[in-house]
């Protein structure tokens, strides 16, 4: 349920956050009479972002070869998340000019109704993506976590834009990323595992890759198990099982040093060009 929270949380700020920055431009330039487009085009996408998770979890419930279906929604996840993350980190700085300069030319009600939808429901197209995995394991908690996620979102952003509490979103961004690293980390070696599963269901062998790479041996009604009441909060966050096959260590691992160094190199651009550029103003 905490990675759900989290991963929801994560994008339902974001979306907020969009939102907030259309109607204080709208007002700003005296098109405060267009704010009730913005939440036509808002509603929208939030309808359809939940009438495509009900087909997902639909069209997952008649299939045959699941872990197939879990694997490659595992690591399309994995994909979007990763890119998501990358782009907050590199591009995120100038979201609110980029947002402004589009919504000045959305004069119409069509074009910002159309323009609103378009970069909230990207939030829950990649929500939808990243909880699909999560649902076909335990539904009950993925809501849970997707309902708090949202409330949790929603209260920080009114505290935000609503009655002006002081935050460094950038701050927030750099370490929540972090721990999205991890549970996508987590996510690929989940997937990873399925795959190997269905191979050997399907009587394809990938030798070494599904070996056995370790078993602590704790049984699987223990607390401890990943299944477990205490394991499972671990398995969710950093990607933990009782055992691992050696491609699941190797794509698990891997990607969680690779996208770890991406993620630090990204938000230390900043800061050194900043610091970089206060030398010269002071050299000058």
């Amino acid at each position: 349920m905490i990675g759900q929270f989290l991963i929801t949380f994560r994008e339902a700020l974001e979306a907020a956050i969009i939102v907030a920055i259309i109607i204080a431009y709208l007002k700003r330039t005296k098109r405060g009479n267009q704010v009730k487009d913005v939440w036509i085009g808002a509603g929208l996408s939030i309808l359809a972002s939940v009438l495509l998770g009900a087909i997902i979890l639909k069209i997952y419930g008649g299939l045959e070869e699941k872990e197939l279906f879990e694997g490659v929604a595992s690591y399309l996840a994995v994909i979007v998340l990763t890119s998501m993350i990358y782009w907050m980190a590199t591009k995120g700085k100038n979201i609110k000019m980029e947002i402004e300069n589009k919504v000045s030319k959305a004069i119409s009600p069509l074009a910002l109704i159309s323009f609103t939808f378009i970069v909230v429901f990207r939030e829950g197209l990649e929500t939808v993506l990243f909880l699909t995995p999560f649902a076909t394991q335990d539904f009950s908690s993925t809501l849970i976590g997707l309902i708090s996620g949202l409330v949790g979102a929603l209260a920080l952003a009114y505290l935000i834009y609503g009655v002006g509490m002081r935050i460094n979103l950038r701050t927030f961004f750099y370490y929540s990323s972090i721990l999205l690293v991890f549970v996508a980390a987590g996510l690929a070696g989940y997937g990873t595992h399925e795959l190997i599963e269905w191979a050997e269901e399907e009587g394809v062998s990938l030798g070494f890759f599904e070996e056995t790479a370790y078993d602590l041996g704790i049984p699987k009604d223990s607390v401890w198990s990943h299944k477990g009441v205490i394991g499972s909060v671990f398995a969710v966050l950093f990607g933990y099982s009782t055992s691992m096959e050696w491609g699941r260590v190797l794509v698990q691992f891997g990607y969680l040093l690779l996208a770890l160094y991406l993620v630090f190199r990204a938000y230390e651009k900043e800061p050194v060009a900043s610091m970089r550029n206060e030398r010269l103003k002071s050299s000058a």
